[in-house]
């Protein structure tokens, strides 16, 4: 069933205000492969001049999922989760956040679009991370709905 574009387009999901944890900071490097010790080390990252752990890069992505039905959205749209795809994944960083920072996520569908005929459905979600009303980053995620009814 093909995704109503109207309706998907703008839809806001609800902000997700989550604590960074030191902890998880420290197993995300290392399940990411960050070798640098200013990831996982709190005196190499003080001595870089960091107050704390920083953020890993792609970190805010696993933030989103903290949501207690993170896939919601896509349901809310009717769409059938066995037909998604993680397309693709972007960023794009205003400042720092460091463990003990509270960091707020505010997702919206931000486009729509389909190729090959309305085989493929693009869903473009922007999400907006603030730390106390700031801007830190913004993180842009494409969802790919496959439609196997749609003529290629």
């Amino acid at each position: 069933m093909p995704v109503d574009a109207e309706r998907a387009r703008g839809l806001r999901m609800p902000p997700i205000t989550v604590p960074v944890e030191r902890g998880r900071l420290v197993f995300f490097a290392a399940a990411t492969g960050q070798t640098d010790p200013v990831y996982s080390d709190l005196d190499a990252a003080r001595a870089a001049g960091h107050p704390d752990l920083p953020i890993p890069p792609t970190f805010f992505f696993g933030l989103e999922l903290e949501s207690p039905d993170p896939f919601g959205w896509l349901t809310e749209l009717n769409v059938d989760l066995r037909r998604i795809l993680h397309g693709e994944q972007g960023f794009t960083y205003h400042g720092l956040a460091h463990a003990g920072d509270v960091v707020t996520l505010r997702p919206r569908i931000t486009d729509v679009f389909t190729k090959k005929a309305g085989a493929l459905e693009f869903l473009v979600k922007r999400t907006e991370i603030t730390r106390t009303g700031t801007l830190i980053a913004e993180a842009t995620s494409t969802i790919v709905v496959r439609n196997p009814e749609a003529g290629s």
